[in-house]
């Protein structure tokens, strides 16, 4: 069977093949566990089993899943190109990629972040906090992405970009704001750098912190420097 890994992904990486265990894929793709998730495979207690076999217990067509895997990490084509794209097209863009990403991980990392906070607590690196700061960040994230929604990429889509100052600048703090609480995120994650020892859930969680720290940044890249400078001329 092929292998695969993940163009631009350092090549000690281990291969995504029927051969490779649950465990080693959700302790090195972030986009793994999501898949895993979805199709109730416990990469977590039962993790040193390899795809193929966990595929078999659990009736689960093993080519099927490992191509699923393969969709979900493939990388993204770099933002630098939409610079030059049509602006509903880059909001679409900015819709799909991040605003539902965004919806769609984080409750995902807040629960992981219960499930070890919970089972580890008596343990010195705990990251005794990540869950609810988790849960905050989604918040006011949603609250951020329900503005641009509904009021100022409708803005940008009627030709209204020079009369959306406002609105942009506003954006544009709440930027900040998150970058606050990204740092914040990272510290009680304790760089996201699991102890030895660690379980899979923990190895997992702070690998989509990190994923998801660069998500939220490049999301603010693509809005502050190529939509909001672009619609501002509009």
């Amino acid at each position: 069977m092929s292998t695969f890994v993940r163009a631009g992904q350092p090549a000690n990486l281990p291969a995504i093949d029927a051969n490779s265990t649950l465990a080693s894929l959700a302790t090195a793709y972030a986009g793994a566990t999501r898949v895993l998730h979805r199709h109730r495979l416990d990469f977590c207690c039962h993790g040193d089993v390899s795809v193929a076999e966990a595929c078999r217990k659990r009736g689960i067509d093993a080519a099927a899943l490992l191509a699923e895997l393969r969709a979900e990490l493939q990388p993204v084509a770099a933002d630098a190109a939409w610079d030059a794209r049509p602006i509903p097209e880059l909001i679409e863009h900015i819709l799909r990629r991040y605003h539902d990403a965004h919806r769609a991980e984080l409750p995902r990392l807040v629960a992981m972040a219960e499930k070890v906070e919970q089972v580890h607590a008596d343990k010195p690196d705990c990251p005794v906090g990540l869950a609810a700061h988790l849960r905050y960040l989604s918040g006011e994230l949603d609250l951020h992405m329900q503005k641009e929604e509904r009021i100022l990429f409708p803005m940008l889509l009627a030709g209204h970009g020079a009369e959306a100052g406002g609105p942009i600048a506003v954006m544009e703090q709440e930027h900040d704001e998150h970058g606050r609480n990204l740092a914040r995120l990272r510290e009680l994650a304790h760089g996201c750098v699991p102890p030895e020892g660690a379980c899979n859930t923990w190895r997992a969680l702070y690998l989509g912190v990190d994923e998801l720290e660069r998500e939220v940044m490049q999301h603010i890249h693509l809005e502050n420097h190529v939509l909001f400078p672009r619609a501002a001329g509009s």
